[in-house]
Formats: structure tokens, C-alpha cells, sequence
């Protein structure tokens, strides 16, 4: 598989843009956006607010936003493909992404490696994909990604590797948020 950005051996550090009105988007991000295929998300701390509800019996729940369906679907109507990958075990991950109809990779011990394979059986490259993530356990795939994005409370050493932070938090918005930018700059 080849990719048009080599592996960085250093953080590539970019000027982060942050939850920007489409005029103020940059025609390189643009251009980017304009060449994914594929959009892959991280679950805990991106779709959720990254908190766990522990009940005494010791099952889990998190909280998401209902908005982030519809942004999903908008994806999919503009023939880009999405995964959830993460390394959570816990079944309200492939849960959830049941209910919104999307592919889900998880209790993943090395997301880059998923991420790889997911690319290479939908016959595209890392240079056509989009990952989104918030913590340091995201980092190799923001690292090696034609579109690494944050979500507004992601961690500081991950903020860096992004091109784009949403204004968004986790569970607040932030899938949507990354879908209508999706839709608003292939809309023109």
C-alpha cells in the first residue's frame, strides 16, 4: 500500500485549524478533504464526552450525541466510508455502532495496524483517509493519515498532530461537526 505521506519518524506539527467558518477553511485543507475516502473515528472521547457511567453490578454506559447519526449519514451520501476504531472492549462501542450503521474495528491493541488493513481492503491508501482522534492512544494513526483531526478537548500532546480541531468536544458535537465540514467543502 502506498501512501503519499511518508511515516514520520518526529511529530509533524501543523498550524492547527480550529473549528473554522468554511471561508476561513484553508484551500489546503480543502484539497485534502476533497481526496478522502474513508473518515475512521476513535470512540471513547470522540463520539462520547470521554466519561463512564459504572453501575454496582459493574456494567458500563457513556453518554454520545444523537446528532452525530445524521452527520454520519451525510458521509454516506457523499460515498465516503466510516469506521470506528478503538481499543475499548466493552460491547456498548460496537453497540452504538450498530445503531448508526457503521463499521466498527474493536479491542484493538494497535489502531495503525487496523487502520492500515481497513484501508487496504477498501483498496485505497492512508492518503486518502481521515482519522479522528483525542488522546495519545490515536497518536500513530494521526501520525500517519492524509487528514488527522482533533476534537476540541483532546489531549495537548495530540493537538499538534492534527490539521484540524473541531470547536466540538467529544460527545458534544464533535462527529457532526467533522461530517458538515465533510459536506459543506464537497458541496462547492
Amino acid at each position: 500500500m502506498t501512501n503519499s505521506r511518508p511515516d514520520r519518524k518526529l511529530k509533524k506539527r501543523y498550524k492547527v485549524e480550529r473549528g473554522l467558518s468554511q471561508e476561513k477553511i484553508t484551500n489546503n485543507t480543502k484539497k485534502v478533504i476533497r481526496k478522502i475516502r474513508l473518515v475512521a473515528f476513535d470512540f471513547d472521547g470522540v463520539f462520547t464526552d470521554n466519561m463512564v457511567y459504572v453501575f454496582q453490578d459493574g456494567t458500563e454506559a457513556v453518554r454520545c450525541s444523537r446528532g452525530d447519526g445524521i452527520g454520519l449519514q451525510k458521509l454516506k451520501r457523499l460515498g465516503i466510508d466510516t469506521v470506528i476504531i478503538s481499543t475499548e472492549s466493552n460491547p456498548v462501542v460496537s453497540a452504538r455502532a450498530r445503531k448508526l450503521k457503521i463499521r466498527c474495528a474493536q479491542d484493538c491493541p494497535d489502531k495503525r495496524k487496523t487502520l492500515e488493513a481497513i484501508a487496504r481492503e477498501n483498496g485505497i491508501s492512508l492518503s486518502e483517509v481521515a482519522f479522528v482522534g483525542n488522546d495519545i492512544n490515536d497518536q500513530s494513526c494521526l501520525e500517519c493519515v492524509a487528514l488527522p483531526i482533533v476534537v476540541a478537548d483532546a489531549h495537548r500532546d495530540v493537538i499538534s498532530l492534527a490539521l484540524y480541531q473541531t470547536q466540538n468536544p467529544g460527545g458534544y458535537g464533535a462527529v457532526r461537526e467533522v461530517c458538515d465540514l465533510f459536506e459543506q467543502t464537497l458541496a462547492k
